[in-house]
C-alpha cells in the first residue's frame, strides 16, 4: 500500500491463504523467543551468578544478530532463495534456543542469543518481503495482523515461563515449547507447495538499485518507533518504581497495560487499514504517542501515569507495521528493503535502552525519560517529511501523465 495510492478499493479482497497463516505463526515464534529473554534472565543470573550488565548483554547479543542479518540478509536471499533462507532461519533459531536452554556457561547462552537473533531475523526478512509481495495493496493489514500475533506471543512468553516454573517443570519448558512450535511449522511447511516464494527475475535485478530517499525516511521512522517502544519496555517498570513510587512487583505487573494496549491498538489499526491509507494512520498513531507519553512521564498520580502508558501503547503498536508497509511499497526490491528494516529495528533495540540507562545513571530515570519525548518528536517530524515526499512524488507522476 503506497503512501501515494488513492482511496483503497473495498472490492479487492484480502485473502489469508495458507502461507499468510504460516507467516503469522513464524513471526509469532520470533517475537516469543525475543520476548522470553527478559523474563528468563533472573533464572540465568542465579544459575551463573551473573551481574545485571552481563545479563542484559543477552538482549544486546540478540539485537546484534538482527543487525548482522539486516546487513547480509538480502544477499543471502538472492543467492539461495526465500524458501531456503526462511527454513534455514527457523531451524537455526530453534537450535540456538535449545543451546540457550542447555548452555552450561554464560558464553554459550550469549552465543545462543546472538544466533537466535541472526537466524530469526533472516526468517523474519523473508516473511516480511513475501507477505508484502503476496498482499500488495493490503500489505499494511497483513503486517498489522502479523504483529497482533507477535504481540500476543510476546505476552504469552513470560506467562508460560512463570506457569511452568511454578508447577515444577522448570523455565526451560517455556523455551522448548517454542522449539516444538517451530518444528511443527517446519513440518507443515515441508508438506506445503512453496507459495509465492521468490520474486520474478526482473525484481531480483532491481535489488542492485539504490533504495530511494522515501524508503530511508520510513526506515528512520521505524528506527525511532522501535527505540521508543523498547525504551518503555526496558525501563518502564523501573520508571514506575522510582518516579511513581510503586513497588517493584507492582510496577512490573502494571507494564502489562502497555502490552495490552499494543494488541488493542493493532486490532483497531487492522480494521482502519481497510478504509484509510497507511500514511494517514501513521500520523494518527504517532499523534497518539505524542499525547500519551507526556501524561505517563509527567503526571503526579501513579494511576494517571498508567493511563498515559496505556494511551502510548495504543499508538506505539501501529508504528512498526504501518511504516513497514510504506517502506516496502516504495522500495524496488522487497528483500533488500525488509533486510534493511530488520537492521534498523536491531540497531534500535541494541542502542536505545542502553543509552537511556546511561543517561539515567547520570541524571536519574525520571529526568532521563525526557529523551524519549525527543525521539517521539523526531518520529513525528519524519512522518511529516514522508508525507511531503509522497505528495511531491504524486504531483510529479500526475505531471508526467498529463504531458
Amino acid at each position: 500500500m503506497s503512501m501515494t495510492s488513492g482511496r483503497i478499493q473495498a472490492d479487492v479482497p484480502f485473502i489469508r491463504d495458507r502461507f499468510t497463516w504460516q507467516a503469522y505463526l513464524l513471526l509469532a515464534s520470533f517475537t516469543y523467543l525475543q520476548a522470553i529473554l527478559g523474563p528468563l534472565m533472573p533464572f540465568l543470573r542465579d544459575e551463573f551468578n551473573l551481574s545485571y550488565t552481563v545479563g542484559g548483554l543477552h538482549l544486546s547479543a540478540f539485537a546484534l544478530g538482527m543487525v548482522i542479518a539486516g546487513v547480509g540478509g538480502a544477499v543471502l536471499v538472492q543467492a539461495l532463495g526465500r524458501e531456503v533462507v526462511l527454513r534455514g532461519g527457523a531451524v537455526g533459531m530453534a537450535a540456538a534456543a535449545c543451546l540457550l536452554a542447555f548452555g552450561s556457561h554464560v558464553l554459550a547462552t550469549l552465543g545462543a542469543s546472538l544466533v537466535m537473533g541472526l537466524a530469526g531475523a533472516l526468517m523474519l526478512v523473508t516473511v516480511q518481503s513475501t507477505l508484502a509481495d503476496r498482499h500488495g495493496r493490503w500489505r499494511a493489514l497483513a503486517f498489522t495482523e502479523a504483529n497482533i500475533a507477535g504481540g500476543l506471543s510476546a505476552g504469552l512468553a513470560p506467562l508460560l515461563l512463570g506457569v511452568f516454573q511454578r508447577v515444577g517443570i522448570g523455565w526451560r519448558s517455556a523455551v522448548y515449547s517454542a522449539v516444538m512450535g517451530l518444528a511443527v511449522l517446519l513440518i507443515v511447511r515441508a508438506r506445503t507447495r512453496v507459495l509465492h516464494a521468490d520474486p520474478p527475475r526482473q525484481a531480483r535485478a532491481a535489488a542492485r538499485e539504490r533504495l530511494p530517499l522515501a524508503f530511508w525516511v520510513s526506515w528512520t521512522i521505524i528506527l525511532l518507533g522501535v527505540a521508543i517502544e523498547f525504551c518503555l519496555i526496558g525501563w518502564g517498570a523501573d520508571f514506575l518504581h522510582t518516579a511513581a513510587g510503586l513497588e517493584k512487583s507492582t510496577a512490573s505487573s502494571v507494564m502489562a497495560a502497555f502490552f495490552v494496549a499494543i494488541v488493542l491498538g493493532r486490532l483497531a489499526g487492522g480494521r482502519l487499514t481497510r478504509v484509510m491509507e497507511a500514511s494517514s494512520l501513521l500520523v494518527v498513531a504517532v499523534g497518539i504517542i505524542m499525547c500519551g507519553f507526556p501524561i505517563f512521564w509527567l503526571a503526579p498520580s501513579p494511576l494517571i501515569k498508567v493511563v498515559g502508558l496505556f494511551v502510548t501503547g495504543l499508538g506505539a503498536g501501529n508504528v512498526f507495521p504501518l511504516t513497514l508497509a510504506i517502506a516496502l511499497s516504495v522500495a524496488p526490491d522487497t528483500d533488500a528493503a525488509s533486510a534493511r528494516v530488520t537492521m534498523g529495528a536491531g540497531l534500535a533495540i541494541l542502542i536505545a535502552p542502553l543509552t537511556l540507562g546511561w543517561i539515567a545513571d547520570a541524571i536519574g530515570m525520571a529526568n532521563a525519560y525526557g529523551a524519549t519525548l525527543v525521539l517521539i518528536a523526531a518520529a513525528l517530524a519524519m512522518v511529516l517529511v514522508a508525507r511531503w515526499l509522497a505528495r511531491r512524488a504524486h504531483s510529479a507522476n500526475k505531471s508526467v501523465r498529463a504531458a
